[in-house]
């Protein structure tokens, strides 16, 4: 199937069309991860899922046989406590109408997938689901493989299939789209001052400033200069 693409606002992330589906963020993933280091994808996968919750996006999370690969990482499960990842046998997610029916009911188009391994887990169900008339997106960042080379091939994989990368804070910046949306701002603010790495601390330094009184004896001297 041929994939048509989608150009200006309309190829955009809107956060009432998008979903996200999480796949296996778990131990048994993590040992044999060596494309990236692993508090990086912990980091974008926990400001991924947070984000989420904040613009209203469902997030499907799945594991793949937890009883052996262990349970969903607490950063991402500790995020929607009431929600129970469907566990899968299947390594393909998209063969799984557990899951597929799921995202199918919601009605969205716009799915966003990250999950460990990228070549595996997140590439398998991402060019089946492409097939079937999704906009498929990857989070590269919340994504990784067994190594560096893994890792690249099946991004380079997935644009051949019309599949997108992403990272998360594209996203979380799409879903924003304006600050004057402050009901969704005040929100993300915390989120990006925990997950958001060099952006947090200089949005925390940015607050310090437009709280901080202006000495008077500073405003007199800049005052010659006006």
């Amino acid at each position: 199937m041929q994939k048509s693409f989608k150009t200006g606002l309309e190829a955009l992330l809107r956060p009432e069309d998008s979903i996200v589906v999480l796949i296996d963020h778990q131990p048994f993933q993590f040992t044999n991860l060596n494309s990236h280091e692993p508090a990086m994808i912990i980091n974008a996968a926990a400001g991924l899922s947070k984000a989420a919750k904040i613009f209203n996006v469902p997030a499907i999370l799945t594991t793949v046989i937890e009883e052996r690969g262990g349970l969903l990482i607490k950063q991402i499960q500790e995020v929607f406590p009431e929600q129970k990842p469907i566990n899968r046998t299947l390594i393909n997610t998209w063969q799984d109408p557990n899951v597929t029916d799921v995202v199918a009911k919601t009605g969205r188009k716009q799915l966003l997938i990250a999950g460990l391994w990228t070549e595996v887990c997140v590439a398998m169900p991402a060019i089946q689901a492409v097939a079937e008339g999704y906009d498929v997106y990857v989070v590269t960042d919340a994504c990784g493989s067994v190594s560096a080379e893994a890792h690249d091939m099946a991004v380079r994989r997935m644009l051949q299939h019309g599949i997108t990368p992403i990272t998360w804070m594209a996203v979380v910046s799409e879903w924003q789209r304006d600050w004057a949306r402050t009901e969704t701002a005040n929100q993300l603010g915390p989120v990006l001052l925990d997950h958001g790495g060099a952006t947090g601390v200089a949005f925390a330094w940015e607050l310090q400033l437009l709280a901080a009184p202006v000495p008077s004896s500073r405003v007199s001297t800049a005052a010659k200069y006006i």
